[in-house]
């Protein structure tokens, strides 16, 4: 079982047979066909984590009379990379999943047309990160946070931690793993995360603290998850041994949602004082083949339809305020309600360099 949302996803997509997302056909989504007629054909490029219901998907076509054909590019960054080398000349005619860390890159290099979406008063204004410029639509959050294995501190009588400050506490030395920020997408994020806490001038001091007291860096999500985390299904076959791990808000439920039978209670709590907030984003493509039809799926992917059906398919939350959640996912998640953010901007003029530091800090 896997719970970054690149794994769950796949792991999900395969249990309710939704492999006819990916529709055949030309990869460019043409507006027109050979007789001139136009394409009822929209493409959307993405992440290897976008998954929908086939139903949801099958519902606008029904409303718009366009078939959704998805076409996956890796992760985020090697999406977004493809996108930018064939700038004018897109594969499809919608992008999604660049988010708060890519952001300034993508809107930089000129990838999207603008466009303001229908139904874009119901998502909240802080999550519009473009400015009014609209050539970005925000459609999900998630949250990176620190995961903690419930039975082991239950054995231990020792509380979890709650915050950034108690990781570095002595009662926590040697039982934390995080993923390398320079080659994952969650050990970026809890860099981000330290970066929005302790600023500028402080973060390079915690991340001393931290290394002091014996954090563990590994290369990816799926090693620190399902090796290294004593919490996880794949931990606790794994003989791992480290009760703390950077992961994400929703990975409880995916706990829960695996396991055969189902427990009443998730092995896996969260300390949601150690969260750093994602937003994804859709944009029509500069140079899209067929714009009308990407116009409106960008409305999709904002309307009910679609955003109640992400938590259980993404493991992310929906943007629009009246949408519903799952009970599974709200009986098993946490709400974080103070989660570090840092403006895209400021990612984008320092991120590099962070990384650089943060690499000769923890690393060497």
């Amino acid at each position: 079982m896997s719970t970054t949302k690149k794994f769950a996803v796949t792991a999900l997509a395969a249990a309710l047979g939704v492999s006819t997302l990916a529709a055949c056909g030309s990869d460019k989504g043409e507006s027109a066909s050979g007789d001139g007629k136009k394409s009822k054909t929209v493409t959307l490029v993405s992440h290897d984590s976008f998954n929908a219901s086939d139903a949801v998907l099958k519902a606008f076509t029904k409303e718009t009379g366009y078939t959704v054909k998805v076409l996956k590019s890796g992760d985020a960054g090697a999406a977004l990379n493809q996108e930018i080398l064939t700038k004018g000349s897109p594969r499809g005619d919608v992008f999604f999943g660049v988010d708060n860390t890519l952001l300034s890159r993508a809107l930089d290099n000129g990838i999207f047309t603008p466009y303001e979406a229908k139904g874009l008063s119901e998502v909240p204004v802080e999550l519009q990160l473009d400015k009014g410029k609209h050539r970005v639509t925000p459609v999900d959050t998630g949250d990176i946070c620190v995961n903690y294995d419930k039975k082991y501190f239950a054995d231990k009588k020792l509380a979890p931690p709650k915050s950034f400050d108690d990781l570095i506490k002595p009662a926590y030395k040697n039982l934390l793993v995080t993923e390398n920020a320079a080659t994952s997408s969650p050990g970026l994020g809890f860099l981000l995360g330290t970066v929005g806490q302790y600023g500028d001038d402080g973060w390079q001091g915690y991340w001393k603290k931290l290394r002091a007291n014996g954090v563990k860096v590994v290369d990816g999500w799926e090693q620190a998850y399902n090796e290294e985390f004593s919490g996880s299904a794949g931990g606790k076959k794994a003989k791992a041994d480290r009760p703390l791990v950077v992961s994400y808000a929703s990975s409880p439920p995916v706990e829960v949602l695996y396991a055969k039978p189902q427990p009443k209670e998730a092995p896996t709590g969260v300390a949601t004082g150690t969260c750093f907030r994602q937003t994804e984003f859709a944009g029509l493509l500069n140079g899209a083949k067929n714009e009308e039809g990407g116009k409106a799926l960008i409305d999709f992917l904002i309307g009910k339809k679609f955003q109640e059906d992400m938590p259980l398919n993404m493991f992310v939350n929906p943007v629009i305020k009246d949408a519903k959640l799952p009970e599974l996912f709200t009986k098993h998640g946490v709400v974080v309600d103070k989660p570090q953010t840092v403006a895209p901007d400021k990612i984008a003029d320092n991120r590099e360099q962070w990384v650089k530091s943060w690499s000769s800090l923890v690393l060497k």
